[in-house]
């Protein structure tokens, strides 16, 4: 169908959307069953915790990273065949996960020292999990939070510390002595950064609502091109027949009338126009 300037817009404008949310959908999916079926993560799968974090929050990625997709394919589907109904149901889809991400971002704002000790009672189950049995994962994981938070276990005493080995290089000569702990980093990151997550929740949501917004024009502009109305104009032809009979009208359908061309008259049937076969 022919769609207008805005139309084809919104279309690319999808469809880089789309684009974009099939990357991060895999990622997130990609990630959560690894985490999940890995030999080597999935002792930590199967870490037994009082609030169970580690087990939703892989759930939740395996969740997140097929709605994704499922949002992409119909997505997709709708933009580049211009199909109505599959567009509605992405639509649909987006608004969900739009009021999802604003209603989470407010959340994470207003329990963000909730959030903070759910996640640093999981640092410590797993800490705790290394002390006893040295696992090969976890001490992986502990490494790659050491390193990213610039911590050092439950203590903070790079020599003292049962996880020591996890612990990341000092810099300066004071932090061979003395390093935050992570816990308290983890929850004053939640406190004091809780904003920010709640700013990145929200961007995610106005970015869902214009891929909304697009997909409603590009439905609405697909709708009003299919129901608008196909003229077709009949002009007189003036071609001679070969053998004498009688006058006859014959006519074409062009896609524009001729400027100098006389209405069409449409002459009833009677008996005198009927052709008589001569025997």
């Amino acid at each position: 169908m022919a769609l207008g300037g805005c139309g084809l817009l919104c279309k690319y404008i999808l469809f880089i959307f789309n684009l974009i949310f099939a990357v991060v959908g895999f990622a997130f999916l990609g990630l959560g069953l690894w985490l999940r079926f890995s030999n080597n993560t999935r002792g930590i799968f199967e870490v037994q915790l009082d609030s169970s974090t580690f087990v939703y929050g892989v759930t939740l990625l395996i969740a997140l990273g097929s709605i994704m997709l499922i949002v992409v394919s119909f997505g997709d589907y709708g933009a580049c065949s211009e199909k109505r109904c599959a567009l509605q149901v992405f639509s649909v889809l987006v608004a969900i996960l739009a009021l999802a991400e604003v209603v989470v971002g407010v959340l994470v704002y207003s329990r963000s020292d909730e959030v903070g000790e759910s996640i640093a009672n999981f640092y410590g189950s797993m800490y705790n999990r290394y002390v006893v049995n040295g696992d090969p994962a976890m001490a992986v994981t502990l490494t790659f939070i050491h390193k990213v938070l610039y911590c050092c276990g439950v203590t903070g005493v790079p020599f003292l510390d049962l996880a020591k080995k996890t612990c990341p290089t000092p810099d300066k000569f004071m932090d061979h002595l003395y390093m935050p702990n992570c816990p308290e980093i983890i929850m004053n990151a939640f406190h004091s950064k809780a904003p920010v997550v709640m700013g990145i929740f929200i961007g995610t949501g106005a970015l869902l609502i214009i891929a909304l917004i697009c997909s409603t024009t590009l439905s609405t502009k697909l709708r009003l091109s299919a129901s608008s109305p196909q003229y077709i104009i009949l002009t007189h032809s003036t071609s001679v027949l070969a053998n004498p009979s009688p006058a006859q009208h014959e006519f074409a359908c062009t896609s524009a009338p001729p400027i100098d061309q006389d209405p069409v008259v449409f002459t009833p049937l009677t008996v005198a126009n009927i052709p008589v076969a001569q025997a």
